[in-house]
């Protein structure tokens, strides 16, 4: 497939790419030892475009099951975007399962496997024999250069005698090389629809379950209405996502989508945290570099995840000094200060310890805020007054004029099992404290079962 030309291999105009499958390739993936985050990333950059994904698809490492599916996929759809299974080793098949569906054979391709060797002469290295089968591509298909790694992208035409066939771009799995691979390479070879505008707008709450934020929104969410309106939820976070896909101009689409925003962030818009692909960490961290106020964490049951969260957004330095791990009960005295008697008295798990404990980091920490999070994350370690999931969050806050700290003291009881306790845990905290950065700290969570003030 030439990568300038407009027409397609077989020498026809080249058609639009209106409809897309994603495919993600691998028995790490089938088998839910990795994570696929891949095709997340290119339905986004898809729909940016204008081209719809209406299909993702999780295959094994099975010739005859790629072969069959790409084959049914080119029946339906005008693009296919594939990743994985292109390294050098047996298991590695997408390169033959293209070909075979293409109709077609495997030649190398030699400005491939010169790349290849330099990219391993730039390491020190020689290349090993076994890469060189990294250089095949279907001989009507075309490379696509890998700056990142040493498996090159395949862009071939898969025929249907159902219609015209599809598109198909194969990327290796590793998510820097795909990324950069569509982003360098790719994203120019694709035709999106003329006259068609396809945008999406998502909004994230956090404190209702989904099937209230559903009935507040009501006919909002008529699977015929336009723009439609879904939910999704991860993690304790509901997004709202808008998506108006139809003819006219983008200025047209925009409208649309404002005017559904607007009712949206009329029925749930206290809940709202962040907007697009900003995360719960990144609102909050946002929040405290608006007050220019810092954070310091004291964490038990999440032994570490809520700064792990805090962490991971670029530039939360400036507003995070960091925190405790205080498992123990010795380490929550020696650490931060809880005395002895308190948690002989009220136990580790208790709003008592848990406004000790974020007292501790406050006055320890130097910051304006701790948030300090005691629980029993399971699967043992429950009794009948404080089942598997109870947890206590405290949020202190620095007076202003350097008085007393407040803090403020929620029960929660989660559901699930431990990894889902600590990930609610480590949210609620952020919620908690992103709302009361913004001055709303009386809008309810859900799940609260207790609150105290101190």
């Amino acid at each position: 497939m030439s990568r300038s030309s407009t027409n397609d291999p077989d020498g026809s105009p080249a058609r639009s790419h209106t409809l897309a499958a994603i495919v993600s390739i691998g028995d790490e993936l089938t088998l839910g030892q990795s994570l696929d985050t891949n095709s997340r990333w290119l339905a986004q950059r898809l729909v940016e475009r204008g081209i719809v994904p209406m299909e993702h698809l999780t295959l094994p490492d099975d010739l005859a099951g790629i072969t069959a599916a790409l084959q049914r996929l080119a029946d339906d759809h005008d693009l296919i975007l594939c990743t994985g299974g292109l390294g050098p080793t047996a298991d590695d098949l997408t390169r033959q399962a293209l070909a075979q569906a293409s109709g077609d054979v495997l030649i190398e391709d030699a400005v491939s496997l010169e790349q290849i060797r330099t990219w391993f002469a730039g390491r020190g290295r020689a290349m090993p024999a076994l890469n060189a089968v990294q250089a095949l591509r279907p001989s009507r298909g075309s490379a696509i250069p890998n700056e990142q790694g040493t498996a090159p992208g395949i862009a071939a035409h898969i025929s249907s005698a159902a219609g015209d066939g599809a598109d198909c771009f194969c990327m290796p799995g590793p998510p820097r090389e795909m990324m950069a691979m569509f982003d360098s390479h790719l994203a120019g070879l694709l035709r999106p629809p003329a006259g068609r505008t396809v945008l999406t707008r998502s909004l994230h709450t956090m404190g209702l379950g989904e099937s209230e934020i559903a009935a507040r929104l009501g006919d909002l969410m008529r699977r015929d209405a336009s723009p439609l309106v879904g939910t999704t939820a991860s993690w304790g976070m509901v997004s709202v996502r808008i998506r108006y896909e139809g003819p006219g101009p983008a200025q047209e689409a925009q409208r649309a989508i404002r005017a559904v925003e607007q009712r949206v962030r009329e029925s749930v818009g206290q809940w709202i945290i962040c907007e697009q692909e900003a995360s719960l960490a990144a609102a909050a961290v946002d929040a405290l570099r608006r007050a220019s106020q810092t954070l310091t964490v004291v964490e038990s049951c999440t032994a570490g995840l809520l700064g792990s969260l805090i962490s991971e957004i670029p530039g939360a330095s400036d507003v995070f000094a960091g925190g405790w791990i205080t498992y123990s009960n010795r380490l929550k005295h020696s650490q931060v200060g809880v005395p002895e008697e308190l948690l002989a008295a009220h136990g580790a798990v208790s709003a008592q310890t848990a406004a000790a404990m974020a007292r501790g980091g406050l006055e320890r920490g130097g910051a304006d805020h701790c948030l300090a999070i005691t629980g029993i994350a399971g699967p043992s370690g429950g009794s009948e007054e404080k089942p598997v999931g109870t947890v206590y969050i405290a949020h202190g806050n620095r007076h202003p004029q350097g008085q007393h700290a407040l803090i403020d003291v929620r029960r929660f009881q989660m559901a699930g099992d431990r990894e889902s306790i600590r990930q609610w845990s480590a949210r609620s905290a952020l919620a908690i404290l992103w709302y009361a950065l913004a001055g709303r700290a009386d809008t309810p969570l859900l799940r609260q079962t207790v609150r105290e003030l101190h």
